[in-house]
């Protein structure tokens, strides 16, 4: 089949804003959206930028929006997005080249977060690692399922109004320590959770888990990290 992309293009060594770029590529039904800006850039139009790595839906580094929603490059097959396809870069951040954006913004907003395991207490006797029951880590597994692509944030109209606000995926990694039995850190990311930015500014507008490409139920976690910021609880 033939194909016909639509891509939202922006150098800023010497264009003042974005515009669109049409190429067209013969495809199979079955290709990836990736296998075909692989193509562009290699035997069309080799000034094309865009990151990619893995190409297995694991890295993340390939979020864009397609056809005005954001999914993994490497994950969209040409037969459920149809011949004619536009692309364009994530919204929220600023545009580097192409579809590239800086996440400066979005991994500081993460860091915020204290994204590791904070434990000051001697290790078991034994000198082995920290057990947790099946039911322990079941209760944040779905949270340390991130693989960090930005596509919850910048989906996000709350991110989208101030950058400052945490966002999405800063607030799946708080979830994914706060309920974590093993860590002693919970009040200090609550704290930083109850500041002007953090999660009172998410109103629900369940944007970033339809664009989670790992499925993650990001809006049931932000609203358990609300209810223990409430009750104090977290079991």
């Amino acid at each position: 089949m033939n194909v016909t992309l639509k891509i939202l293009r922006y150098n800023p060594e010497k264009d003042e804003k974005g515009h669109y770029e049409t190429y067209s590529v013969e495809a199979e039904p079955t290709d990836r959206l990736l296998d075909l800006l692989e193509e562009i850039k290699g035997h069309q139009d080799g000034t094309l930028t865009f990151r990619r790595s893995c190409a297995h839906g694991v890295c993340g580094s390939d979020a864009m929006r397609i056809n005005g929603s954001n999914k993994l490059a490497c994950q969209v097959l040409i037969k459920n997005v149809g011949a004619k396809i536009t692309i364009e870069p994530l919204l929220g951040l600023k545009v580097v080249k192409d579809l590239i954006v800086d996440m400066e913004p979005f991994f500081d907003n993460y860091k915020k977060v204290l994204p590791h395991l904070i434990n000051e207490s001697a290790l078991p006797a034994d000198g082995k690692e920290r057990i947790q029951s099946q039911k322990e880590r079941a209760r944040f597994d779905d949270t340390t399922k991130c693989i960090m692509c930005a596509a919850c944030t910048t989906s996000c109209p709350s991110f989208w109004g101030n950058d400052d606000f945490l966002g999405p995926a800063a607030l799946v990694s708080a979830h994914r320590f706060v309920f974590d039995s093993r860590d002693e850190g919970a009040s200090e990311r609550l704290e930083v959770l109850s500041e002007t930015f953090g999660v009172a500014r998410c109103h629900t507008a369940f944007n970033c888990t339809s664009a989670c490409p790992r499925d993650i139920k990001i809006t049931q976690a932000i609203g358990e990290l609300k209810m223990a910021m409430v009750t104090g609880k977290l079991d």
